[in-house]
């Protein structure tokens, strides 16, 4: 039996609890599908420990102290002032929210209350300027040299004579990538600064600035006692982030590196890893709007994180949502990512990309389609809910061959129908009554062969007469969808045309 990776890592860590999980997001555009598999792999991890009877914690930590390192292409000239600047001090986007990086971060802990994540959140702005990372300043400033002598170690690369490990926010430009440390007095907390617009001074070791990034990430691991925290593989490089900050956090600040996970990039299909600063993404409340939650934990709970995911929001993706709902797949992934009781659901989602077609924006009608697809309709709520799912499908992500039409007249491309075929439509109008899906769809293999004609062609001739094409959903189930006297007078029209 094949154990699930998550249940494997929980079982690691089972005996040297609590535990504390940490994982976090620069808000620095969209979030996108990629940047939510590091909370979902800490989050799948954490309910393993929970259900081994394991004290664990889940944290969030949106990195809203970071700066803004360039005017990204979904930002507008205006932003060019602020590049350096830290986002959670940027003026939001839209207007809509208090701040750049709310404006970012807001969407994406929504969405995480959608799938059931329920971490501890914080904000680093909020953490310094309240002094949480006070300290972990003062420790860093004082041993300055040892871990310049650690970066060059572990990373190879010689830091600047200059260099810092704390950034000040320059008090008039508002930047931070444009100030150098000039001393600093751990009893009145206060850093000296100058700045290359000209400006020095101090600033509050509360506020003032931050630490730089491969100091601030094992200081919050000593601050927040991280036991466990998944991260990107750009972070699992030799030299990197993380070995950068193992040694600082074990000779700086005392305290042991968290246990690492590290995992791979989301692919869009056809283009490459997602990433916020070229645009290149798939928004996790645009995944949900195509997709119930669950679905969307399945997607990368299913594989370990240490392979990537190719995700293709096309005909793929349907069959990943039939998949969760007919609980084909591995069992324990369907359990961690189920939220509350939830039933399969039985209607498949292909077969509602073609329910909702025929029955457009009607509500009642589509309930009578799958009704008379011989589906069982009393979750209303829940069949209405995926119908909006599949119409933003089709808009977004649907191939134009999935879509369709039936034509309220009989279409003019059933002149390219041959007269036998044109036969073979009026048999099968006598045979339908009664029938189910399954049956209608033998039905039109069984009249092909009884006129010895080729079956791929029939069933040609028989989309032609409904949609004015040679293709569309799965025949039998779609005449099965229609009103049957519709059905029966449209196959007659056709083969008298």
């Amino acid at each position: 039996m094949i154990i699930h990776w998550a249940d494997v890592i929980a079982e690691r860590l089972k005996d040297g609890g609590p535990h504390t999980l940490a994982t976090g997001i620069t808000p620095s555009g969209p979030v996108h599908i990629g940047n939510l598999r590091e909370v979902m792999t800490a989050d799948a991890v954490y309910r393993a420990l929970v259900d081994r009877g394991v004290e664990a914690r889940l944290i969030y930590i949106a990195d809203t102290y970071d700066r803004l390192r360039r005017l990204y292409p979904f930002l507008d000239e205006s932003f060019r002032e602020h590049v350096g600047k830290p986002l959670s001090e940027i003026p939001c986007p839209e207007g809509c929210c208090s701040s750049y990086a709310e404006h970012f971060l807001q969407p994406f802990l929504r969405s995480m209350d959608i799938l059931d994540i329920k971490p501890e959140v914080y904000r680093a702005d909020q953490l310094y300027k309240e002094g949480v990372y006070l300290d972990a300043i003062k420790i860093a400033l004082k041993k300055r040299d040892e871990i310049a002598r650690i970066l060059k170690e572990i990373s190879g690369r010689d830091v600047a004579p200059t260099w810092s490990p704390f950034d000040p926010i320059c008090r008039d430009c508002g930047r931070m990538n444009t100030t150098r440390v000039t001393g600093f007095d751990p009893d009145a907390e206060k850093v000296d600064y100058v700045c290359e617009c000209g400006s020095s001074g101090s600033v509050s070791m509360r506020g003032g600035g931050k630490l730089v990034w491969r100091v601030d990430w094992p200081a919050r691991w000593h601050i927040f006692k991280v036991t466990v925290e998944p991260f990107g593989k750009d972070h699992a490089t030799a030299g990197g982030s993380y070995d950068t900050g193992k040694r600082i956090s074990e000779d700086v600040y005392s305290y042991p590196a968290p246990y690492p996970i590290v995992y791979e990039w989301i692919h869009l299909k056809g283009k490459g890893a997602m990433h916020s600063s070229t645009g290149l993404v798939v928004t996790v409340q645009e995944m949900l709007d195509v997709v119930p939650p669950e679905v969307l934990r399945y997607l990368i709970i299913r594989t370990k994180p240490e392979k990537h995911i190719e995700f293709d929001p096309g005909l793929p993706l349907l069959t990943l949502v039939d998949e969760y709902d007919q609980r084909r797949g591995d069992a324990r992934a369907l359990e961690l990512s189920s939220i509350g009781h939830s039933e399969p659901f039985n209607i498949p989602f292909r077969h509602m990309v073609t329910a909702v077609q025929i029955a457009r924006d009607d509500e009642d009608l589509l309930l009578k389609v799958l009704e008379r697809s011989g589906y069982e309709t009393s979750r209303r709520d829940e069949i209405l809910a995926r119908a909006r799912n599949v119409r933003i499908w089709l808009e977004r992500y649907a191939p134009p061959f999935v879509k369709f039409e039936v034509k309220e007249t009989l279409p003019q491309a059933v002149r390219n129908i041959t007269q036998e075929e044109r036969r073979g439509l009026g048999l099968l109008a006598e045979r339908i009554d009664g029938k189910s899906a399954q049956e209608i769809h033998d039905e039109i293999y069984a009249v092909a062969n009884e006129l010895g004609l080729d079956p791929k062609k029939f069933f040609q001739a028989v989309y032609l007469a409904f949609l004015g094409e040679r293709q569309g959903p799965k025949a039998g189930w779609f005449l099965a969808s229609l009103d049957r006297d519709f059905v029966k007078q449209r196959l007659i029209e056709a083969s008298l045309a």
